[in-house]
């Protein structure tokens, strides 16, 4: 079976939140919106499916989460990504970050320390934050061809006994790295030694492009298994942020009797009847479609590659190992942050992701989201393209 993802359904008029908000982030409307990361490509037919398939029945009340989707994550993760992972280890949530502040809550106590790696997800600085837990930094490096990798002697140097928990962005968003082995073994090693609990957001494994192959933390060793709090789910990698469903597993009893004292006091309940059944129908029928997604978003890629290769002196495209989440150093423009961004928004007219919203470090860089259609792509292209000349031109 092929699938095109040469056009896609329009979203202006759906209440898509990447369109509902423009005015209100950008000042205008009359923005191409390329930031939140979700993708201007039609959810598989095998999800919708299901959906239908449910809506046979006219009985919409609560249910339990399904064995059987369990089931299929647990099969796809251990087929793809070499990780074992057992039914009793497996809870539902609503997202990664509802995940990652019940994590904050039942592994560390107010004035304790929590590691974040900027640049990085927003969420995991502001959940810290709002926590009243003391935000620990441990920056990442950046070499002179725009790869980043982790700052263990920096790590090493920041960690105290206050320190309890290293919230772990694999693959990295936005820098798009995936993490090889000896780097996480690296990290596992400091956290063993200093009784550091790991929360690992995995939500973009299956984005991996190859050679690049995703190691999931707890698949290290059965001691990185017995630290280690694994945030996965179907919404990236199937286009299903709207279902609300994803999945938190862990596989050592101690912590997941930890985790479930503030599970239970949240009441994540076990989300909708829609997001049971195409949560099992993406792990069971999105083999297929997946890599040919994947096909088509490194053609996207490609395609603001060879932009930025066009104008270097403004625009530097980091190396892309996962994520459909392009990191664009734009400091070669010479420009503030503020002005960085009214670039973007008045003379492309497109809307992006501030590079300084994921930390000092992001300052001077700006996130684009390419998991559009090829139609949408050409017009991301033409649009950046025409801003860069008229600049240029000055």
């Amino acid at each position: 079976m092929s699938f095109s993802f040469l056009d896609s359904s329009p979203r202006e008029e759906s209440n898509a939140e990447k369109y509902t908000l423009r005015e209100r982030l950008f000042g205008t409307e009359d923005v191409l919106p390329v930031w939140v990361a979700d993708m201007d490509i039609d959810t598989p037919d095998f999800v919708i499916d299901a959906v239908k398939k449910r809506l046979e029945h006219p009985v919409l009340g609560y249910e339990d989460f399904p064995k059987s989707a369990f089931l299929a994550q647990i099969q796809w993760m251990q087929k793809e990504h070499g990780v074992v992972f057992d039914v009793e280890d497996m809870f539902y949530s609503h997202s990664v970050v509802a995940s990652m502040n019940a994590v904050i809550e039942a592994f560390s106590e107010r004035g304790e320390k929590v590691i974040v790696q900027t640049p990085v997800y927003p969420p995991f600085f502001h959940s810290v934050s709002e926590h009243k837990r003391e935000l620990l930094k441990n920056p990442l490096k950046r070499s002179a061809c725009g790869k980043y990798s982790f700052d263990i002697e920096d790590l090493k140097s920041k960690i105290d006994e206050k320190t309890k928990l290293l919230l772990l962005c694999s693959p990295h968003n936005p820098v798009g790295r995936v993490w090889r082995k000896e780097e996480l073994e690296e990290i596992l090693q400091i956290c063993l030694e200093h009784n550091i609990v790991v929360f690992s957001d995995e939500i973009h494994c299956d984005l991996s492009y190859a050679p690049n192959k995703h190691i999931p933390f707890a698949s290290l060793s059965d001691k990185a298994r017995d630290i280690t709090i694994t945030a996965l789910g179907v919404g990236k990698t199937f286009n299903m942020a709207g279902f609300a469903v994803s999945s938190v597993a862990i596989p050592n009893k101690e912590l997941r009797d930890k985790f479930a004292e503030v599970y239970k006091k949240i009441h994540f309940a076990q989300g909708s009847v829609f997001g049971h059944v195409g949560f099992e129908s993406a792990y069971k029928n999105g083999r297929a479609w997946l890599g040919e997604l994947k096909v088509h978003l490194r053609g996207n890629y490609e395609m603001l590659q060879e932009l930025c290769q066009r104008f270097p002196h403004a625009l530097q495209l980091t190396p892309i190992e996962a994520t459909y989440l392009a990191w664009l150093d734009c400091r070669g423009m010479g420009l503030k942050d503020k002005e960085l961004r009214d670039f973007f928004v008045k003379e492309a007219k497109l809307g992006l992701n501030a590079g300084l919203s994921f930390g000092r470090e992001g300052s001077g860089f700006m996130r684009l989201n390419f998991a559009v259609s090829r139609v949408k792509m050409s017009q991301v292209i033409r649009q950046l393209e025409k801003a860069l000349e008229k600049r240029a031109g000055k």
